[in-house]
């Protein structure tokens, strides 16, 4: 079962809160007129987002559709993920500023396998209302180039294409036709899934709003005759930015971070999450965890009241960890992480290994080197000379296995008689390991 699915309360709150419970987390920007009325009704509705297969893992940046299927399946919706087997082979334009890589078959099939995989540690696929994931190819595919001009293309006008957002981005950098027509399959998924699995919502981020809304004009054109239809709608939520103001999902070195251990350890995971700026944590905890609003303003509180001992971002670093890797794992990385910045009681050499593996600067040093604190420094990446290892010490930025370094000349001395770590301020930091 899922982790998301273990979480819910007893009795699932009908379909009505959904959009109050979004709203008071933050992760409501746009809704079709009509929207609210439908989930009032308290029928149950499916909805749907789409993921990209470019790649066979998620990253952090999918989170945020991820969680609001958790929510909609909470409420008791029925998520409905759809990879996008045939539209991965072309690409999305938006927030795109070059054509990406097209993706043969075998490997969009691979990589949607590794998806829904990932997908189980927050849904739950069993049941009448269990998420289901399927994949566009198997629809798109069958279309011919005349049928698909016929019954999807005559629906839209090349002014209305050209106003949308994603295409306007692009157009004084270059537009292939493939991409400028990534949004006429997007609108024949919605009319697919309308269709065929009753699916009535489709939510995504606020730069999808323009390829989401091309499906429901789609919808509207082609079922209009028919009276008894339940009008599709739409649901956006808002742009995560970081604060250089790109897309959220990746790291401080530019490099995403992963949903799958093989790419991202659970400790590196962790460790993401315990950094999180004091300005954003309240954010995180809003969308990627379940607490109630209650719990989130009690940390928060908690956090403005005692910053220092960074409560909340303990707590949030715990929990998406354990939500994606599982309690034990999150256990473990959050006592790695103890011990390692315990300036009281030397880590364990199993703490010291696992920070040699996690760490991008990491060295080796020979026995005669811990005689040489400054040459010590050097050698393990973070200093180019020996004047600037002299002017952290003078500033009080240099830390020997966190212990505050005072004097260039103090002997250092290597724990369990094999590790040295060296930080430098808060982030910077580098472990050596004793040469054989």
């Amino acid at each position: 079962m899922s982790a998301a699915s273990e979480r819910l309360p007893e009795g699932r709150p009908d379909s009505a809160g959904l959009l109050s419970e979004l709203r008071w987390r933050g992760m409501l920007k746009e809704t079709t007129p009509g929207l609210a009325e439908r989930l009032a009704t308290g029928r149950p509705i499916a909805g749907y987002n789409g993921f990209d297969p470019s790649a066979p893992w998620l990253h952090i940046g999918h989170l945020v559709p991820i969680f609001g299927l958790v929510h909609l399946q909470r409420h008791g919706g029925r998520p409905v993920v759809v990879v996008g087997g045939g539209t991965g082979m072309i690409g999305d334009p938006s927030g795109r500023s070059s054509e990406r890589n097209l993706l043969d078959r075998p490997t969009i099939e691979a990589n949607t396998r590794s998806i829904r995989g990932q997908l189980e540690h927050f849904l739950d696929f069993s049941g009448p209302q269990g998420a289901v994931v399927v994949d566009n190819y198997d629809w798109l595919s069958r279309f011919g180039m005349l049928e698909f001009l016929r019954d999807v293309g005559k629906h839209f006008t090349v002014p209305y294409m050209l106003a949308k957002d994603s295409v306007q981005m692009r157009l004084d950098r270059g537009l292939s036709f493939t991409e400028f027509s990534y949004m006429l399959l997007q609108a024949a998924d919605f009319l697919h899934l309308y269709r065929t699995m009753g699916v009535e919502l489709q939510m995504g981020g606020a730069d999808q709003w323009g390829n989401i809304t091309a499906g429901l004009e789609l919808i509207r054109r082609v079922e209009e005759a028919s009276e008894a239809q339940e009008p599709a709608h739409a649901l956006a939520y808002p742009l995560l930015l970081t604060p250089s103001g790109t897309k959220f999902g990746k790291s401080e070195a530019g490099e995403s971070v992963w949903l799958d251990p093989t790419q991202t350890s659970p400790y590196a995971f962790y460790q993401y999450w315990l950094n999180a700026d004091d300005r954003d944590v309240g954010l995180y905890l809003r969308w990627f965890t379940l607490f109630d609003q209650g719990q989130i303003e009690s940390l928060e509180a908690e956090q403005a009241a005692r910053p220092e001992q960074r409560l909340a971002q303990r707590v949030l670093a715990f929990d998406i960890t354990a939500h994606v890797h599982g309690a034990e794992a999150a256990e473990r990385a959050a006592a790695t992480s103890r011990e390692a910045f315990d300036a009281d009681a030397a880590p364990s050499a199993e703490v010291l290994e696992t920070l040699y593996e996690e760490l991008d600067h990491r060295f080796e040093f020979a026995r005669s080197a811990l005689a040489d604190l400054v040459g010590l420094a050097i050698e393990s990446g973070l200093f180019a000379s020996r004047s600037e290892v002299r002017r952290a010490i003078q500033q009080g930025g240099l830390y020997i296995n966190e212990r505050q370094v005072r004097e260039a000349s103090e002997p250092v001395e290597a724990l369990h008689e094999r590790w040295v770590r060296v930080r430098f301020g808060k982030k910077r930091q580098a472990i050596g390991r004793l040469r054989a």
